[in-house]
């Protein structure tokens, strides 16, 4: 097993508030881009107030609208390819100590890391939670493809995780944040195709045009009513046919995860090798669900994808694809789950549902996910070890997972208050686990409201 070597954390300790206080004031903070909506700017005020120097580089009309403090505002007028150069000087100029993102796959933020990574700068990335939904992601140096949980194996997070006497609980159910992330989504774009003029280089790191993923956002906030009313009603009928099935957990095709940390670049080409080997290998009176992405809007034409290969398969009438839905429902009853590298799949383990990775996933790991060939598994799936995914997902709850959200109010405010201080301490949270540390965010662990 490979060793791993963290890297040195600052010569303070993490207990001592008067030297906290001091390496705040040491650090100079460059936020880039981060989730539509207003959680960098309230992270930006919260690291200011600690004592740090906080600035903001913006690429479009929407990050400079969510971002308050315009005195601090750097913007990047020129192309992609002057990014590079661009933050150099800005590194320079400014002292930047630290820099945040959220997403390290994105062009200007793969260019940010390697600039860390040359320069020795400290790397903060924030994502979705790999414990989705009610949480979020904070690591140093990289997520999901480039996370430090790629090299930490299961016996060294057996011997550092922290005795807890009861089971940490997840965050409230009621917080919307799903409803707030597409009315920030199309705000975000809305404001690049109508007020970019500053702007007139950038373009973004999706393949299809501002003004289409703009047109996307709004038709995907304004018809989720009608359809979460048909999917609801198509998931009744099937789940009443009695019909077992194997459910497979759709990305969106312009995700990071699946580009950067997978041999596909269309969900197409996923769609039919899964449908292939199912109608060869899967018992004949078994059924394959597709569910798609809550924020699957449509560019990627996955339903006709799914159609023509179940059509060209000849098992048309046993392939189905839903349009969304309640996770939770659908893996109730599922034999087993395929995907790419969904952090979905996590809901799975802890069901102790068999789990096929396609891609390269944090819980790639021996006795999480089947080392089973598609063959194999979609005729008789093993299930993973439940001992070992109780380990990961405590590790991960004791470390990286924060609870709370990006988008709605109340889970923005509640992770807020945990990750201004995950931020300023010298060791990063896999570090800190690792020394033994209980830091303010597991005490507070048990008292969710």
């Amino acid at each position: 097993m490979n060793q791993v070597h963290w890297p040195k954390p600052d010569p303070v300790e993490a207990t001592d508030i008067r030297t906290a206080g001091d390496r705040a004031e040491r650090k100079v903070f460059l936020l880039l881009q981060g989730p539509h909506g207003p959680f960098f700017d309230r992270l930006g005020r919260l690291l200011r107030n600690a004592g740090a120097k906080v600035w903001r580089c913006g690429f479009n009309a929407g990050d400079e609208f969510f971002w308050s403090d315009k005195g601090n505002f750097l913007a990047h007028t020129g192309s992609a390819a002057d990014w590079p150069e661009h933050l150099r000087s800005i590194v320079a100029e400014k002292g930047i100590t630290d820099i945040v993102l959220y997403g390290d796959f994105r062009p200007i933020h793969a260019a940010a890391r390697k600039i860390c990574s040359d320069n020795g700068l400290r790397l903060h990335v924030f994502e979705e939670g790999y414990l989705r939904p009610y949480w979020i992601s904070y690591e140093r140096g990289g997520s999901n493809g480039h996370s430090a949980l790629l090299r930490i194996g299961l016996p060294e997070m057996r011997a550092t995780l922290r005795e807890t006497s009861n089971e940490i609980r997840r965050p409230p159910a009621h917080w919307g944040d799903m409803r707030h992330h597409k009315f920030y989504g199309a705000l975000y774009h809305f404001l690049v195709l109508i007020a970019n003029g500053r702007y007139r280089e950038y373009r973004g790191h999706r393949a299809i045009p501002v003004l289409e993923e703009f047109r996307l956002n709004l038709r995907r906030f304004l018809l989720s009513p009608p359809t979460n009313l048909r999917r609801a009603i198509q998931w009744h009928r099937f789940k009443l046919s009695g019909d077992p099935y194997s459910l497979v957990l759709m990305q969106l095709e312009h995700d990071a995860s699946f580009l950067g940390h997978s041999h596909y670049t269309k969900n197409a080409q996923f769609v039919d090798e899964v449908i292939a080997e199912f109608a060869r290998s899967a018992p004949r009176h078994h059924h394959l669900l597709f569910k798609a992405h809550p924020l699957e809007d449509g560019r990627a034409r996955n339903r006709l994808a799914i159609r023509k290969s179940a059509e060209t398969h000849g098992i048309a009438g046993r392939v189905h694809y839903f349009r969304g839905g309640k996770l939770a429902d659908m893996l109730a009853n599922a034999r087993s789950i395929v995907t790419v590298n969904s952090t979905a799949a996590q809901q799975a383990l802890w069901r102790g549902l068999p789990v096929k990775a396609m891609g390269r996933a944090v819980y790639s790991k021996p006795g999480l996910v089947s080392d089973q060939n598609l063959a194999s598994f979609l005729a008789d799936p093993q299930p993973p070890d439940p001992a070992s995914y109780r380990i990961f997902r405590d590790y991960l709850l004791q470390t990286s997972q924060i609870p709370g959200g990006f988008y709605s109010r109340r889970s923005r405010a509640h992770a807020l208050r945990l990750v201004a201080d995950l931020i300023l301490a010298g060791e990063d949270p896999y570090e800190s686990l690792a020394a033994g540390r209980v830091t303010y965010r597991q005490q507070i662990d048990d008292r969710i409201e």
